[in-house]
């Protein structure tokens, strides 16, 4: 099979009438990293402790590396790990008391388990004998990362792993988790850093309201946001915005800045700069830029909402 997770019609209500999930397709191609993005409360959570085996769905189907979670729950909870949002440890264990517990739980043989190797891979060795409670929360995270590859899984789902820690972190965190990747594990990320998503992802879902309202290629997907920005730099300061320019006008840097953003498929950036010189105006200086991934995100989040 191709699909690392293929979820078909997954539906989830809970007591009370609360719709979580509106029978969502959603299927993660092996060897990819893929994003999952929402707002809060859009069902992002639901849908991973659903694979995690947290939650009971209340209709349709998941697959984990082929084995369904009602049918073989043991195969597809030892296909995956899962790094939660929460930094839950008992603080009376070491990070290598942890590893080596959580390993047998899972029923790894003690000459087949691989604790140091996973904390010298999340630069945590030289904690391994101390109190998790003494750990800073970025250390924790990274012990969050260790403990849910200790049974090897093809599959790797990130629950906001990057939210409140540091810069240098979150790149030590990006560099392993595209290393991991490299070595043919399937990684399954949400964040709210959308930018993050923009740089690691092979391709994008995003979920509002329980329901999937964009699947494709990150490419594709950014190629569906129509604007684009011209910032032109006048020779001299202006009072107001002429009429008649292409897209809609904004000035700032006390006059000298013009900013004009247009829809790319119905309008060029020849079309913009014959406008602004039309009008007769001396353009300095000009650069462009894309609607980025913030930009699809918002729109099709507001569209729903």
């Amino acid at each position: 099979m191709d699909a690392a997770i293929d979820i078909k019609g997954l539906e989830k209500t809970y007591a009370g009438g609360k719709v979580a999930l509106h029978g969502i397709d959603l299927m993660v191609p092996r060897g990819s990293i893929f994003g999952l993005l929402g707002p809060n409360g859009a069902g992002k959570s639901t849908t991973i402790n659903i694979l995690a085996g947290l939650v009971n769905k209340t209709g349709g189907t998941a697959r984990i590396w082929g084995f369904d979670i009602d049918e073989h729950p043991r195969n597809a909870k030892r296909s995956i790990g899962i790094v939660p949002q929460e930094l839950v440890f008992d603080a009376f264990f070491t990070p290598y008391e942890t590893l080596e517990i959580t390993a047998g739980m899972y029923g790894i043989p003690k000459a087949q388990r691989r604790t140091m190797d996973l904390l010298r891979a999340v630069r945590l060795e030289d904690k391994a004998h101390a109190y998790t409670r003494a750990l800073s929360g970025g250390m924790k995270r990274r012990l969050l990362v260790a403990k849910a590859l200790v049974h090897n899984p093809p599959v790797l789902v990130l629950d906001e792993p990057t939210a409140g820690v540091d810069i240098e972190l979150r790149a030590l965190l990006w560099t392993y988790v595209r290393e991991l990747n490299a070595g043919g594990t399937t990684v399954v990320l949400t964040t709210h850093y959308l930018e993050e998503a923009e740089a690691l992802c092979d391709r994008i879902a995003i979920v509002n309201g329980g329901r999937i309202v964009a699947n494709d290629d990150t490419a594709t997907l950014l190629a569906t946001a129509g604007d684009k920005k011209l910032v032109v730099t006048l020779d001299a300061e202006m009072a107001a915005v002429p009429a008649g320019l292409p897209g809609r006008a904004g000035l700032s840097g006390e006059g000298r800045i013009l900013t004009i953003t247009y829809d790319k498929r119905t309008t060029t950036a020849g079309e913009v700069l014959a406008g602004v010189s039309a009008a007769g105006l001396t353009i300095v200086d000009v650069s462009t830029t894309e609607a980025d991934l913030e930009d699809v995100f918002l729109s099709l989040t507001r569209a729903v909402a």
